[in-house]
């Protein structure tokens, strides 16, 4: 539920809304932020819809948003959370490398992208930066987008992957983790024609031949991604 989190006295400092879908994590990001020196978790959500209600509601500085945020698209959220109040500044989190999706959260209106897995030390310094009005990337991600933005283009370093939509890769992501296109029309609130669309983008852009290739192909990529 979106709301203040108890037992967390009103401090000074920028406020931090925490989107996850697992209320441990979220627990505990907000615990960790109201420890900080100048920053304080002034509420949680968990889904899209609370997330935009917590926002209209608390008003936080920053907004730190969980990229998969179950079957949800945490990118569609961040450009909502953009298009409606341009000044929360908002820190993408993911367990994904941010070769993937550095790129994709700035390009939909985030300050800042982290590795989940990073220190929490780590994590501190980027949420001081976005706060303050700065952006926090990787020297990798950094790099990655200078090179893009220097050649006017994709550059080299483009990946089948990488020529998905925003749209098309939360499909994709939602296959690889076994959801049915029935299921995933579900989760992200869109028709099943519009999920097989999707499906056929997919197969032409990374030459795949069936509907079956394409989901060992995203099966075998989320298990890479998560370590497996």
């Amino acid at each position: 539920m979106p709301g203040h989190v108890p037992d967390q006295p009103t401090r000074d400092g920028a406020r931090v809304l925490v989107i996850d879908d697992h209320a441990v994590v979220r627990r505990g990001l907000a615990l960790l932020i109201s420890q900080q020196p100048g920053l304080c978790a002034c509420g949680e959500a968990g889904t899209p819809a609370e997330a935009l209600e917590a926002v209209k509601t608390l008003r936080p500085d920053v907004a730190v948003v969980d990229i998969a945020l179950g079957g949800a698209d945490g990118l569609a959220l961040i450009a909502q959370i953009k298009a409606q109040w341009p000044e929360v500044r908002v820190l993408a989190l993911s367990m994904h490398s941010d070769t993937l999706y550095a790129e994709r959260a700035v390009r939909a209106g985030a300050s800042g992208y982290l590795m989940k897995e990073q220190a929490v030390d780590v994590l501190v310094t980027a949420l001081r930066q976005v706060a303050e009005g700065g952006v926090y990337l990787s020297d990798e991600a950094q790099a990655r987008l200078v090179r893009r933005m220097s050649y006017g283009g994709p550059g080299g370093d483009r990946t089948a992957i990488d020529t998905l939509s925003d749209r098309e890769l939360a499909v994709f992501r939602q296959l690889g983790s076994g959801f049915t296109t029935r299921q995933i029309s579900t989760e992200l609130h869109l028709s099943q024609k519009t999920i097989q669309s999707h499906v056929e983008h997919m197969k032409r852009k990374l030459s795949l031949a069936s509907a079956t290739a394409l989901v060992r192909y995203a099966t075998l990529w989320m298990e890479h991604a998560q370590g497996g």
